[in-house]
């Protein structure tokens, strides 16, 4: 996810490091002499503040998750970079935390006050077809790319919804449509413009700021604001892919199927099994209305008389409640998956596999549990590929070994109810003891904890990004987030 942006001459400064996590100051109270300077700051940005309360206040807080809310005690609706920088030094001067919001499809807990910057107004997108790269803005969405992208015959490695900030996706790694083939969105990335805890606008590359830039790829918003970003396209303008969806008798056989199929795939291949119990309400199609299905979705980036080919053995399995494969152009891949495009409250959590087969399915089943009183989708992914090559510069991405992701994703039953976690500890207890780890952009909800934030990474890179933040944000200002305090010096 992002510019041709102004930066700061990119020369790495290392801050003051007396503050740890442990002795960081509390939101000050906007009160007295930091309400004078609210007016100042309103005065020094092109885009609109907003206090609690005000006109704008909620818009600008409310994001995709709705499992939790943002009630910071300031609003920045940043037009551009240097709203970011003006935004990052009234928080720094005013011992604010600085929480970042796009399109708020990965809010991880609630953030009570500090400062929020949202950067959904900074919304662009410019394609370079001669060198196959894209400047992407930090509240752009993936459909805006995808469709900047498609009259050269070119597309970015979006993940399943279109609708997903582009930015935030990349620096979690990004496992999408083309992982098999191309590997992480993170591993091709060749800038990133970043507004740092000190107020800085650096334009950080493998050559400037090469600790900044290993770790902003793969370590999330730990280390500052992303203003922009410049990616890598790849040379794909049509799919064949959709999906198979199956009825509750067949889905041992799928999962069964499905695992022993994927042993035997190209790289070009990327696919994943979801097991949905869809509810019985008039918004479902009628053939999987109240129903509990096993969806798999497939995305070839190869002919599609050989698409055909490689998926007989799923077709196979039996009769298909739906089968939507088919020969289409990358910007309608958003149809492989068909992710919910409304606003929502969920939790999921993950375990990455060394392997899987069929002796795991009883487990699975058992997690997937249709008759729970809380809906639950589980998600095996088949990683493997180019996911598991180092990239030509490194990043903090982890667990490049697994082959698998296995996720659990579970709804509120209805608006403000809580969400029945017990998906996720059937889960863990059935596979964690296997698991090399997390991936932290579908670690969502549920406030993770220390310990499942440190599962997303190796024990050596997980220090590196301490390090990093150390140097970068040492009172750690970025904490709103799967947050890596800064490490002890």
């Amino acid at each position: 996810m992002p510019g041709a942006f102004p930066v700061e001459n990119g020369k790495k400064e290392t801050m003051d490091h007396a503050h740890t996590p442990e002795t960081a100051q509390p939101d000050a109270a906007l009160t007295g002499a930091v309400l004078a300077d609210v007016a100042a700051l309103r005065g020094r940005v092109r885009g609109p503040v907003f206090l609690p309360d005000e006109d704008g206040y909620a818009d600008d807080c409310a994001g995709f998750q709705t499992a939790y809310q943002q009630r910071p005690s300031i609003v920045v609706g940043a037009v551009d970079a240097a709203d970011v920088r003006a935004a990052v030094e009234f928080a720094r001067a005013h011992g604010l935390s600085v929480a970042v919001q796009a399109t708020g499809h990965g809010l991880a807990d609630s953030t009570e006050g500090g400062l929020l910057i949202s950067t959904r107004r900074m919304a662009g997108v410019r394609v370079d077809p001669a060198t196959r790269t894209a400047l992407v803005d930090a509240g752009t969405r993936w459909a805006q790319v995808i469709e900047a992208a498609a009259p050269h015959g070119l597309a970015p490695l979006s993940g399943s919804s279109p609708t997903v900030g582009a930015v935030s996706y990349v620096l979690g790694g990004g496992v999408g449509l083309l992982a098999r083939r191309y590997g992480h969105a993170a591993d091709h990335v060749r800038r990133i413009d970043v507004v740092t805890a000190d107020g800085q606008l650096r334009q950080v590359t493998a050559e400037r700021d090469a600790d900044l830039f290993w770790a902003l790829r793969g370590g999330q918003g730990n280390f500052g604001v992303v203003t922009g970003m410049e990616i890598d396209l790849v040379p794909v303008a049509r799919l064949y892919g959709g999906g198979l969806v199956f009825d509750t008798p067949l889905i041992p056989e799928v999962l069964r199927t499905w695992l022993e199929w994927t042993t035997t795939l190209p790289d070009a291949l990327t696919s994943s099994v979801g097991l949905i119990p869809f509810p019985d309400v008039p918004d479902v199609p009628e053939p999987m209305r109240g129903r509990f299905v096993a969806q798999v979705s497939v995305a070839y980036a190869g002919d599609a008389a050989e698409g055909e080919r490689l998926v007989a053995p799923l077709r196979a399995i039996g009769p298909r409640l739906a089968d939507t494969l088919t020969d289409m152009p990358y910007s309608d891949s958003a149809a492989v998956h068909n992710d919910p495009t409304h606003p929502h409250a969920y939790h999921s959590t993950n375990v990455l596999l060394r392997d899987l087969d069929a002796s795991a399915v009883p487990a699975i089943l058992a997690v997937a549990a249709p008759d729970s009183p809380a809906p639950c989708v589980v998600q095996l992914r088949h990683l493997g590929g180019a996911l598991g090559r180092p990239p030509a510069v490194p990043n903090a991405v982890s667990h490049r070994e697994a082959r698998y992701a296995v996720g659990a994703l579970t709804f509120a039953v209805a608006p403000g109810a809580p969400i029945d976690q017990k998906a996720h500890q059937r889960l863990a207890e059935s596979l964690g003891g296997a698991a090399l780890g997390h991936a932290p952009n579908f670690l969502l909800g549920g406030n993770p904890t220390a310990e499942e934030i440190r599962a997303g990474f190796d024990a050596a890179t997980y220090q590196r990004l301490a390090a990093v933040k150390a140097t970068y944000d040492p009172r750690n200002m970025f904490r709103h987030n799967q947050n890596i305090p800064p490490a002890v010096r």
